[in-house]
């Protein structure tokens, strides 16, 4: 009898399956039903649909539309409704609870704190509430039987001047729930050497930082993430795929700077639902995640904005199984290497490796000798 652990996971096994997400963002995974609720008592009027279902059929299908308007819409949507203490406290609670309903056992959760100022909060107050919030969703997982520990990652936007500001207020929370500091928003004609000083602020103080890069702009935008400001990991980082030749024998020839994040070991935050609504990618077969999954390059699998792209890392896992023929064991690869490149110490890293992920996945992996002897007995009772 030879092992079946080399087949592809059922979606039961794969909601099963501990996973790590490092690129979700706050005010991209809000509940339909959570919106509609804060709008009504905050008297926000704005919203396109007051029904839950039809709210989250807009957003995916706002996000869909090809319309950089529609997309850049359904953000201020979310964030119009996450502009009060108590918002921002139910909505990160919430986030908790729905990433480990779906398996996930460590996540790293991004947000831009001067997003939500606009009722009066200060920044120091935002961070607070959503560091609250989130221990509240740590421990509703817990009493529901699911453990999970996140971690907040305070994002500047690219077009604004306040990335010193974040960095500073991300270093002085880094040890009560900030795991570390990123910038988003447009990449084109925003380049991350606009904020050069929040960087090498960051890298005096010995933090972590990621950022958004190589989505839309391509390869100078990832030089200069990692060779001007020295991020951590890249934010996406897919189009780093241009600097990959493949010759027509399937022999492949890498750039220097692929070369670089490959011999570097950089995490790239691949989101492969999100890239495919953006255009970086044309469909799941074609998404470069494939190829440097085979190149192994450090590869990790996540959701962005799980509202706008109608997704979780279920889902997401799901999609690249059924494109790649992917098993538990190459989800087992994926996991371990967002492990990796997690912003919390070494040792609690290791410790998530080998006393949960890899015993979760072991389990996994066995149940096809279980399954096998159970139908075998089964069988022997009735031939008696």
């Amino acid at each position: 009898m030879t092992s079946q652990t080399a087949s592809v996971p059922s979606p039961d096994q794969i909601s099963r399956a501990p996973k790590v997400l490092l690129h979700d963002h706050l005010d991209g995974g809000l509940r339909p039903g959570t919106i509609i609720d804060i709008a009504r008592q905050t008297g926000y009027d704005g919203l396109p649909e007051t029904e839950a279902d039809k709210l989250g059929i807009w957003f995916r299908e706002a996000a869909d539309s090809g319309s950089l308007e529609r997309y850049l819409e359904t953000f201020a949507h979310t964030c119009a409704v996450m502009q009060t203490r108590d918002a921002l406290f139910r909505v990160a609670a919430e986030c908790a609870e729905d990433l480990a309903e779906d398996g996930v056992v460590y996540a790293e959760v991004r947000y831009a704190p001067e997003q939500h100022l606009e009722q009066g909060l200060t920044l120091d107050e935002v961070v607070v509430a959503v560091n609250e919030g989130f221990r509240e969703g740590e421990r509703r997982a817990r009493a529901n039987g699911h453990r999970i520990r996140v971690g907040a990652l305070l994002t500047a936007m690219r077009h604004a001047a306040r990335a010193l500001e974040i960095a500073e207020l991300a270093n002085s929370y880094r040890d009560s729930g900030v795991a570390g500091f990123d910038i988003a928003g447009a990449e084109a004609g925003f380049p991350p050497t606009r904020h050069l000083d929040a960087f090498e602020y960051l890298k005096r103080e010995n933090n972590h930082f990621t950022i958004h890069a190589g989505e839309a702009f391509g390869l100078p935008s990832i030089w200069q993430a990692l060779q001007w400001c020295g991020a951590d990991r890249l934010g996406h980082g897919v189009r780093i795929i241009d600097d990959i030749e493949v010759a027509e024998d399937g022999t492949v020839k890498l750039g220097r700077l692929a070369s670089y994040v490959r011999d570097k070991r950089i995490p790239l935050e691949m989101c492969p639902t999100s890239n495919l609504q953006t255009g970086a990618a044309t469909s799941y077969a074609d998404h470069p995640i494939g190829l440097l999954r085979k190149l192994h390059f450090r590869a990790t699998v996540n959701t962005d904005n799980r509202l706008m792209s109608g997704t979780t890392m279920s889902q997401e896992f799901e999609h690249l199984t059924n494109a790649f023929g992917y098993t538990l064991d190459d989800m087992q690869w994926f996991t371990v290497n967002a492990m990796k490149s997690a912003f919390i110490p070494f040792d609690e890293r290791l410790a998530m490796i080998n006393d949960v992920i890899k015993p979760g996945y072991a389990e996994l992996k066995s149940e096809w000798l279980f399954q096998q002897t159970a139908t075998t007995s089964g069988s022997s009772v009735a031939g008696g």
